[in-house]
C-alpha cells in the first residue's frame, strides 16, 4: 500500500505543472485546433414564454407535470409549452371556433371552455384526441370559462344566467351537461357577466367573478348566489380565478393587474392584500400555478390581431 501511494506520488508530480499551464488541451489550442463554442443552453424555466405569431391567447391550465396548455381565441387550436424551457407545439387542431377557459385534471384531461360556440370539449392532454364535446346552449351564449372539482366541471355562460355542470364519476365522461340556473345577487346586466370561476377554500361552493360590475359571489350547488364581502373592494374587468388555500387570485385584464384576496373558509367574506403588476402584462386574462410562479397569457386585446402579431405568457413570482 505505502509504494502504491508513493507511485501515485509521483504521477501527481509530473502531472499538476501540466494541469497549471492548461494541459494537452490547451496545447492543442496553441497548435491551431479547432474550438467548437458550445450551443447555448435554453434558460431553465423562462419568465416568458413565447406564443406562436397570431394564436390570440385567452385560457391557461397546468399540469400534469411541466407542461402549460394555452387555447386560442382565433381557431381553437390547442397549445402546448414544455414550462423547462418554453418549447412547444400544437397538440389538438382547432375546430374552427374559440377557446377560451381550461383546466386540466389529475386524469390528463383538458376541459375547455367554447367561447361563442354555445360548446365545450375534454381533450387528451398526451393526445390531443377529442374525448368529448358537450352542447351547452341552445341561444346565443358565450361559454368563458370552467373549473374542475372532485365530482363535477362546472362552466360559465357570460351572456346567460346559468352554470353548466359535467358530472364526473370515474373514468367515463357522461353524454350531456346539467344546465343550473344563476339566481340571487349576481344579476346578469349588459356586457360580459359571470367570467372566472374557483371552488371555496371549504370546496362546499363556487366562486364566480362579473366582469362588467366587479362583483365577487359565492355560488351554492344549487345556483343561488351571494355577494362576497370585500369590504368595498370590487373586481372591475375580472377574468380568470385562481384559488390557492385561501388566497384567490383575480386577474384584471384591462387593469393589467391581479387582485390578491384572502378569503374565509366559506368564501363570504375577503380582504384585498395587495394588487400586483408586471411591466411585461398586455392585458392577461388568466392564471395557471406551477411551482412558485403564477403563469398568465397576454391576450392582447387592444392589439389588432394579424396572422403576425406576436403572442407570449409570462411568469411572475407567487404573491
Amino acid at each position: 500500500m505505502i509504494r502504491t501511494i508513493k507511485i501515485l506520488g509521483a504521477a501527481l508530480a509530473v502531472l499538476l505543472p501540466v494541469l497549471a499551464i492548461g494541459g494537452p488541451a490547451k496545447a492543442a489550442s496553441d497548435q491551431g485546433a479547432t474550438q467548437v463554442a458550445a450551443s447555448p443552453t435554453p434558460p431553465k424555466y423562462p419568465t416568458t414564454i413565447s406564443l406562436p405569431n397570431g394564436f390570440r391567447p385567452e385560457g391557461i391550465a397546468t399540469g400534469p407535470g411541466p407542461y402549460a396548455y394555452f387555447g386560442s381565441l382565433g381557431d381553437g387550436s390547442i397549445y402546448r409549452a414544455d414550462l423547462r424551457d418554453g418549447s412547444g407545439a400544437i397538440i389538438s387542431p382547432g375546430p374552427g371556433t374559440s377557446s377560451v377557459g381550461m383546466k386540466t385534471d389529475r386524469r390528463g384531461r383538458l376541459f375547455v371552455a367554447g367561447g361563442g360556440s354555445g360548446g365545450a370539449r375534454v381533450i387528451d392532454t398526451r393526445t390531443g384526441r377529442i374525448l368529448a364535446s358537450y352542447r351547452l346552449s341552445s341561444v346565443p351564449a358565450l361559454i368563458n370559462d370552467v373549473v374542475v372539482t372532485r365530482d363535477a366541471a362546472y362552466f360559465t355562460d357570460s351572456t346567460n344566467p346559468v352554470l353548466y355542470k359535467v358530472p364526473l364519476n370515474g373514468r367515463r365522461l357522461p353524454d350531456a351537461a346539467t344546465p343550473i340556473p344563476i339566481t340571487g345577487d349576481l344579476v346578469y346586466r349588459p356586457g360580459f357577466n359571470a367570467n372566472g370561476i374557483t371552488p371555496t377554500p371549504d370546496g362546499r361552493g363556487l366562486i364566480v367573478v362579473q366582469s362588467n360590475t366587479g362583483g365577487l359571489f359565492r355560488v351554492d350547488p344549487s345556483g343561488a348566489t351571494r355577494q362576497i364581502d370585500l369590504h368595498g373592494e370590487t373586481l372591475p374587468a375580472g377574468d380568470g380565478l385562481l384559488l390557492l388555500g385561501r388566497t384567490l387570485y383575480a386577474v384584471q385584464n384591462q387593469l393589467n393587474s391581479v387582485a390578491v384576496i384572502r378569503l374565509n373558509a366559506e368564501g363570504t367574506e375577503g380582504h384585498l392584500e395587495r394588487r400586483v403588476t408586471d411591466p411585461r402584462f398586455d392585458v392577461p386574462t388568466t392564471v395557471a400555478a406551477f411551482g412558485n410562479r403564477l403563469y398568465l397569457p397576454n391576450a392582447r386585446f387592444s392589439t389588432p390581431p394579424t396572422p403576425e402579431t406576436p403572442y407570449t405568457a409570462v411568469a411572475i413570482p407567487r404573491p
